[in-house]
């Protein structure tokens, strides 16, 4: 079967490099695809109709979504009826993402364990309330943000500055959620589900600061690894009963429809794990860890969840831990430079791999393109030794304006 995978960054090439593995596969596309992927076709995510073309003209018969916008603006919606095939939900569901209070009410009816929160209509109106708790909170604008509209914060001063660079961000009337802050160790969790079975993938833990020690602006993603020696089988238990299960009950009772990958954020408390969020996509920077960590067929995976036998297939995945480093433009998450040159991409050393997200071509030439530039991942039986790889395998990629947190994989598991 001809996939297509929506998207430009790290995720997509990942997903492009796992799905060519499959013998179901036949060519794989990347739309619109970075300097480091190929065949790349030149559609807008967001122009759907001009998609639909493009699936005639390619003979597509699977679209593999990664970005959420395309999810949240109901790219399912519009292949409903077709021959082609979306791993996505529709609309409604991916409301799960793209809209935080409708994510707290969906917890809320179905029992899911999450933090205490409070909804506003704009972030003049929380003023007060944040006030009340000292600043310790977390505050959400309410839509899609690239991963820069959450705000954790540690006093009145930080809360407030939030609540304003919400306002100037978003508009003055901007709805946003107030949380209780909560404390422990954050996981991400995987799924890949037809909207009654899910599938699990390997928990991983991702880097969301900018700067060493979880310190600075919070970005899409610095880093992340997997398995997460904290998480064992006993906690995994907990999360199924108190948050994978009673969601998808409730993705049942209200008929949503939901094929497609389904992300838990949780933080893990020394009262249990609750939900912080849901992503209705794959997450990035996880997916460059955990896929290389799934050993079972992707495609085969997503093709059963079209034809009704998810409920039927075992995951499998390699032995030891994927540890995923993001070298980044110096500046990222605010103002960074362009159109830098990158050397070193050459020789990648054993047991590792180089995946492109803000990257593009000039003749042989590799350039930086956007914020989050590579994703260097590597293996090791140890999650020790994937560190080491992953950082030998960084140094030896070079660009004038790179950065990288020095810290992926050493976080300390203290509850």
């Amino acid at each position: 079967m001809n996939v297509a995978i929506i998207g430009s960054g790290g995720r997509e090439h990942v997903l492009a490099w796992k799905i060519r593995q499959s013998p179901l596969a036949g060519e794989v596309f990347v739309v619109p695809g970075n300097g480091g992927t190929s065949p790349n076709l030149a559609v807008a995510p967001g122009d759907f109709d001009a998609l639909a073309e493009m699936c005639r003209r390619h003979r597509i018969d699977l679209l593999v979504v990664g970005p959420e916008a395309p999810l949240v603006e109901g790219i399912r919606d519009h292949f409903r009826g077709s021959e082609v095939m979306v791993f996505g939900p529709s609309k409604a569901a991916a409301q799960l993402e793209g809209s935080k209070i409708f994510a707290k009410r969906f917890m809320s009816r179905h029992g899911v364990a999450t933090a205490e929160a409070e909804r506003f209509e704009a972030p003049a109106a929380a003023r007060d309330l944040v006030a009340s708790r000292g600043g310790e909170v977390v505050i959400k604008y309410d839509g899609l943000a690239g991963g820069k509209g959450v705000f954790v914060t540690s006093s009145v001063a930080e809360a407030h500055e939030a609540l304003d660079t919400i306002a100037d961000t978003y508009g003055p009337d901007s709805p946003l959620v107030v949380e209780e802050r909560l404390h422990g160790q954050e996981i991400s969790i995987l799924g890949i589900t037809d909207g009654e079975t899910i599938k699990l993938l390997t928990p991983s833990q991702d880097h969301k600061q900018r700067f060493a020690n979880d310190e600075g602006p919070m970005t899409g993603g610095m880093g992340a690894f997997c398995p997460v020696p904290g998480c064992d089988e006993a906690l995994m238990e907990r999360i199924v009963a108190d948050v994978v299960t009673p969601t998808m009950r409730g993705i049942a009772r209200e008929g949503l429809d939901y094929v497609g990958v389904l992300y838990f954020g949780l933080m893990v408390t020394r009262e249990g794990p609750k939900l912080l969020e849901y992503n209705v996509r794959f997450g990035d920077p996880e997916a460059e860890a955990v896929l290389p960590k799934l050993e079972s067929d992707l495609l085969a995976l997503i093709r059963a969840c079209f034809d009704g036998s998810l409920s039927d297939r075992k995951l499998s995945f390699h032995p030891g831990f994927f540890v995923d480093v993001v070298l980044a433009s110096d500046g990222y998450p605010g103002r960074y430079p362009t159109g830098v040159p990158i050397t070193g991409l050459d020789e990648v050393l054993p047991d590792c791999l180089v995946f492109h997200a803000g990257t593009r071509r000039d003749g042989d030439q590799v350039l930086t393109s956007g914020g989050r530039v590579l994703n260097v991942v590597a293996r090791g039986a140890t999650l020790d030794r994937a560190i080491e790889r992953a950082y030998r395998q960084a140094d030896q990629i070079a660009f004038e304006t790179k950065a990288l947190r020095r810290d992926i994989g050493r976080r300390e598991w203290v509850l």
